[in-house]
């Protein structure tokens, strides 16, 4: 009896420490990536680097951060008008840019890139190119837009999505409530959307059939969108809960 006891205490023990360990994941790089380039865009732990798209201040309350997870909780699954989008301090030209999310059923997020939040004092989202973040299953605006344009990974209401490393295959995905990887590489004017180590988006930002499709998108009223030689990275509050972790960056 004296054995069991002691037995089931130790076992306690370890998986209390286990447990303890899990809720208080940290964040960090490897020697090899540090070595490479990378640098951590989010520590797992507070708002440093970080502010509202529309404010002087990270916003007080609705982003969530937990076990090295940034997760924007739901509101009314309205665009920015909750707690608000929020972007990085510093602006980036040449980049690569790695993360993951995590997506709840339904949900519209977004991840942007060469944003001046300057250009939208008003209601709505700040404005730059986005890496749409959706479950197009569910949400409406999947079925919006030009061919698919507004979909998962997609450039949004600009180019859609699909397979490049595989034509013919799907985009992969690897479900609503699991991690997927989102890269964004930007280089010279050449720019790529990856998802789950695929690419499914390539455009040059200064050519003419980039200039094209932006006159005739949502965004044709923002003078040079989509070319200023620098901006800041976003994440979108669409009203919908949607995580994120492992968030890096690297300068080309």
């Amino acid at each position: 009896m004296k054995n069991t006891t002691l037995t089931t205490l130790f076992v306690l023990t370890i998986f209390g420490f286990t447990q303890s360990c899990a809720q208080n994941q940290t964040v960090k790089l490897t020697d090899q990536e540090i070595s490479d380039g990378w640098k951590l865009l989010w520590d797992g732990k507070t708002t440093e680097g970080w502010r509202g798209a529309k404010l002087d201040k990270f916003p007080a309350k609705g982003w969530q951060m937990k076990d090295g997870v940034l997760t924007i909780l739901a509101t009314d699954g309205a665009e920015a008008a909750g707690p608000g989008d929020i972007i990085t301090n510093k602006t980036y030209g040449n980049f690569e840019l790695q993360l993951e999310f995590k997506i709840t059923p339904g949900a519209n997020s977004g991840i942007k890139y060469f944003v001046d939040p300057e250009m939208n004092k008003g209601s709505g989202s700040a404005i730059g190119c986005e890496f749409q973040v959706l479950d197009n299953e569910l949400h409406p605006d999947a079925k919006m837009g030009v061919n698919g344009n507004r979909t998962l990974s997609s450039l949004y209401d600009l180019i859609t999505a699909e397979n490049l490393s595989d034509p013919g295959q799907p985009v992969p995905f690897n479900g609503v409530g699991t991690w997927n990887t989102a890269k964004v590489i930007s280089k010279d004017g050449h720019v790529e959307h990856w998802l789950n180590g695929t690419k499914v988006v390539e455009y040059e930002r200064f050519s003419q059939m980039f200039r094209a499709l932006v006159a005739y998108s949502k965004y044709s009223k923002w003078p040079e969108f989509g070319r200023w030689p620098v901006g800041h990275i976003l994440l979108q509050d669409h009203g919908n809960e949607v995580s994120y972790k492992n968030i890096r960056i690297r300068e080309l």
